[in-house]
This record gives C-alpha cells, structure tokens and sequence, in this order.
C-alpha cells in the first residue's frame, strides 16, 4: 500500500472547511481504507504475519486520521456563497498583468481536496487569501515564487447542483 502524505490540517482556531466534493471524497477514501483493514485482517496470520502487521498499523493510522478529518469538517455549500465575491468553494477565473500568461481559473477548497494542477487551491493558501472577498474587476496583488504578481478578477462561479456529490 502507497502511503501519500495528506496536507496539514488548518492552524489551530481556523476550521476544516470542506465543499461537498471534498467531503464525499474523504468518505470515499475511508471507506476504501476499511475494505483494505477487512481484506487484511481476513489474511492467514501464521504466513504473512510480519506484512500483514505492517500493513494493518499503516491502514489503521490512516483510518484514524481520517476518521478524525472527517469528524473536523465543517461542510460549506458553495451554492450557498454569494454569488458575486469570491468565497469559500469559488471558481474564480483571473488574468495576469497586461494579459501576462493568459486567463487561469482556480477553485478554492478545503485542505484535503486541493490539487494544485487541477487549479484547486486550499482556503489557507497565499493567493486564495489574496481573493477571498473579491469581486469582478477586483485587482489583487500576490506574491509567487516569481515575485509579486497583479491578478484581475475576471468571474466568480460556484458549482450547480448537478455538479454536487452529495446528490
């Protein structure tokens, strides 16, 4: 079994926030790590006991800290955000200075669901606290391992209710 490593969870005072997505996503993973716990615990002992030990700490530490950020999540319905700031689970499309590097659209999400090729960027990250409050026409600055770069707020979208997990 592959262990990645998860991203930390928020600092201290600062909640789990999670989108629907998310949250089905780290249920989906706990259930997949309990079938794994199952199928090891009904391997013989006697011919794979040093493996199998191995591999049931490992699942049973990845249960526990799942079990523990699924108990921590607070679920923020992006549906719900208003329609016109960048909030918490935004699809935010923005252009660089003078058009530098074409239009980038990036998602803001919870710590366990960002995925920086995706364009999913966690709520605690640099350039997702640079938009959060923003609106269309907004310029922020932010600062890369470029440099500072200016960004302008091209649309702020939210997921429909078809794109919802949840159902």
């Amino acid at each position: 079994m592959v262990v990645v490593p998860r991203a930390p969870l928020p600092p201290a005072g600062v909640p789990n926030y999670v989108t629907p997505r998310g949250l089905a996503m780290l249920r989906a993973e706990l259930r997949t790590l309990d079938a794994e716990r199952a199928r090891l615990e009904g391997l013989d002992a006697e011919i794979h006991a040093s493996d199998r030990t191995r591999a049931l700490t490992t699942v049973h530490a990845r249960i526990r800290e799942l079990g523990e950020r699924v108990a921590s999540a607070v679920l923020v319905d992006p549906r719900g955000q208003p329609h016109d700031e960048v909030r918490f689970g935004a699809r935010v499309t923005v252009r660089g200075e003078h058009g530098e590097q074409g239009q980038r659209r990036y998602e803001i999400v919870g710590v366990d669901e960002a995925d920086a090729p995706q364009g999913w960027i966690a709520f605690v990250s640099p350039l997702a606290r640079a938009l959060l409050g923003k609106r269309v026409g907004d310029d922020v600055t932010v600062r890369t391992p470029r440099g500072k770069e200016e960004l302008e707020i091209l649309d702020v979208a939210y997921a429909t209710e078809e794109e919802d997990p949840t159902g």
